[in-house]
């Protein structure tokens, strides 16, 4: 994979500068993080070089000084509201946050269940959180949140909300996924604390959009891309252009929720330190691009990836219109179309060639590779194959796996199992050609190859089995289909 992004001066500069907005407050931090703390794949796609838990590795910079707080929305918890990029609600997904904080030495501190209004459901996860002793709090829902500021900045609003009892001078408060109420649990904190005389600040950590990029930028595209189901328009931040006579690029939301911003610092301490919404952010991404060219052509790569998927949810019934039409508009913005992936083109010169689904590959060096299904494999199994051989340097005509071993298991596919299937996915090849390697040295090297596909971009012309899916994500490749039902 072609570097464009310098990890090591990010976790650098980037804890650096969290120090010093600590230093700027006095006695605590609270720092709203958007987005995801790990896990962080679109990050690790459009920045090649950027790994997905390059933000907590960042922190651990920070560990002796920082504590966590986990925030989830009773709405949430009521709805049993899916991640969907793990398939597991959100509720286990603050356990498995948690669990994941504490195995790389954070503190976490506490959960604070957001949103509460009575709800059975968030009761009984609190129940079980205290159970596990994990300390719990409720925040609750203000009538007229954000614009009721005065309501909300006053001991019926704010002040109903539980006390969150912290330690350190860094709070990092983050969440399962977006509305889950952080920067309404950081803004409760201030309150609560300038009440007993603690002087805290607020700051925001957004990966997205790069404030000190373009507004047209193919990474900041990207994030728009990224975020077409939830209606996100990045903007020129208004206020900072007001105030300082600069450009700074911003999203909707929070240019929209400034002035409520402003009014309720103003209210806790009589004067807002920020003058734009840019200021309250402490994201230094944008100084570590390395190679500018590798990541502008990752960022297109992804805008293109969104809009198949957004098509794919179309045809699955997802979604609307309103998501592809927007992300063919951000195409239109960063002057490409499909063609751009060479993938893609790959996969359909195989297809009109064979009359059969097929599938491509990209790799690092630029090379492609393509596969068509038959009567042993689907397109996908067949494509890392062919791909493992070419990176291993095994000619072509070389069967890593014989016929005699995958018959018996589409035997059991179709006969055993009830399966209507019986060509291998990719679980199955990797499953296969692990057992070969012991005694067969091609395997060995093919298997071998599989992390040179991280980075990689695959395109299929049919839509592929969540089974199929899986196995590319956790390769690290960029996966696209055609919105093609498999017959």
């Amino acid at each position: 994979m072609k570097i464009g992004f310098d990890k090591e001066k990010y976790q650098k500069i980037q804890s650096e500068h969290i120090k010093e907005r600590i230093a700027q407050f006095g006695d605590k931090l609270y720092m709203e993080f958007g987005g995801k703390l790990f896990d962080d794949n679109h990050a690790s796609r459009v920045l090649p070089g950027f790994e997905p838990d390059s933000k907590l590795k960042m922190l651990s910079e920070l560990s002796d000084c920082a504590e966590i707080i986990i925030v989830i929305s009773a709405v949430d918890i009521e709805k049993n509201k899916i991640r969907g990029d793990l398939g597991i609600t959100y509720d286990m997904d603050v356990l498995r946050l948690r669990e994941e904080f504490v195995s790389r030495g954070f503190l976490v501190s506490s959960v604070v269940i957001t949103h509460f209004n009575g709800q059975s459901s968030a009761t009984a996860f609190r129940n079980r959180l205290k159970r596990l002793g994990i300390k719990t709090y409720f925040h609750h829902t203000i009538e007229g949140y954000p614009q009721n500021i005065a309501l909300i900045d006053s001991d019926e609003g704010f002040g109903k909300n539980d006390y969150v009892e912290t330690t350190r001078p860094l709070v990092v408060v983050t969440a399962p996924g977006p509305g889950s109420g952080k920067m309404a649990v950081c803004l409760s904190q201030l309150y609560q604390e300038h009440k007993r005389g603690i002087k805290a600040g607020y700051a925001k950590f957004e990966t997205f959009p790069i404030w000190n990029l373009p507004l047209k930028h193919p990474l900041n595209v990207a994030y728009e891309a990224a975020t077409a189901d939830l209606n996100d328009v990045n903007m020129i931040d208004p206020f900072h252009l007001e105030a300082y006579g600069k450009t700074a690029v911003n999203y909707n939301r929070d240019i929209e929720i400034f002035p409520v911003l402003n009014a309720l610092f103003e209210g806790i301490y009589g004067e807002n330190p920020y003058k734009s919404p840019t200021d309250m952010g402490v994201n230094m991404i944008g100084y570590c691009l390395s190679d500018e060219e590798v990541c502008c052509k990752a960022a297109c790569d992804e805008i293109i990836r969104r809009y198949y998927t957004a098509l794919d949810k179309l045809a699955d019934g997802e979604c609307n219109d309103n998501e592809v039409n927007k992300i063919a508009l951000l195409m239109k913005q960063a002057k490409i179309s499909t063609d751009f992936r060479k993938a893609t083109i790959a996969a359909r010169q195989r297809k009109e060639k064979s009359g059969k689904a097929s599938a491509a590959i990209e790799l690092a060096d630029g090379t492609l590779i393509s596969a068509e299904t038959s009567e042993l494999l689907g397109p996908s199994a067949a494509l890392i194959l062919n791909a493992s051989k070419h990176l291993a340097g095994i000619d072509h005509s070389v069967k890593l796996i014989p016929q005699s071993m995958i018959e018996p298991i589409q035997k059991t596919k179709v006969s055993f199992l009830h399966g209507h299937n019986p060509r291998l996915h990719t679980d199955e090849v990797l499953v296969a050609l692990s057992m070969l390697s012991t005694e067969d040295d091609n395997c060995r090297r093919a298997l071998d190859t599989l992390p040179q596909f991280n980075g990689c971009q695959v395109h299929s012309t049919v839509m592929l089995s969540e089974v199929d899916r899986k196995i590319f994500k956790k390769l690290g490749v960029g996966l696209s289909c055609d919105p093609v039902k498999k017959d």
